[in-house]
């Protein structure tokens, strides 16, 4: 259920954060959603690794969110403070880095097509996080296809699954 919850908020603030780089949101103006994704990751995360029945799945589960929520966090930070975008650029090679093996982790435990899914999910998200990281580390002009990328993840790794699972799916 919390799982289906993160996910329905992430597909709205990568499918937003996608149609902003391509100039249809203002700089400042995105940074609500990023900071109210910020805020419901951030929370399903404490339900997650604090509840009364935490395990090693679940804290490992909140970790891994709230590596998204950092990264909107950082990203609504960055349009208020209008920061360049480079130190989130760097954080974004670390997720990147890390998530590459939760990918392969889901895949290879994978039973249903749901669950294959998921993990082609994972792998989506450390090629997008690599992408931010070429885009805003190094300064590689990938702009458009870097929001493109983040649209079509938005919408098919995060807020499809997202309402699937909401749903009874999955």
């Amino acid at each position: 259920m919390l799982t289906g919850l993160s996910f329905l908020f992430v597909g709205a603030v990568l499918s937003l954060n996608g149609i902003w780089m391509l100039g249809r949101i203002g700089e400042r103006e995105i940074a609500v959603i990023n900071g109210v994704v910020a805020a419901i990751t951030i929370a399903v995360a404490s339900a997650l690794a604090f509840g009364q029945e935490a395990t090693l799945e679940s804290v490992k589960a909140a970790a891994l969110t709230l590596l998204f929520s950092t990264t909107y966090l950082w990203v609504a930070i960055n349009r208020i403070a209008g920061f360049d975008g480079r130190g989130l650029g760097w954080f974004s090679l670390f997720v990147a880095i890390t998530v590459t093996p939760v990918a392969w982790e889901a895949w290879t435990a994978a039973q249903t097509p749901f669950a294959h899914w998921i993990a082609l999910c994972w792998a989506a998200w450390a090629v997008l996080w690599f992408l931010y990281f070429l885009l805003l580390a190094l300064a590689c002009p990938i702009l458009r296809a870097t929001a493109w990328f983040t649209l079509f993840c938005g919408v098919f790794t995060a807020w499809l699954p997202g309402w699937l699972m909401l749903n009874g799916w999955g």
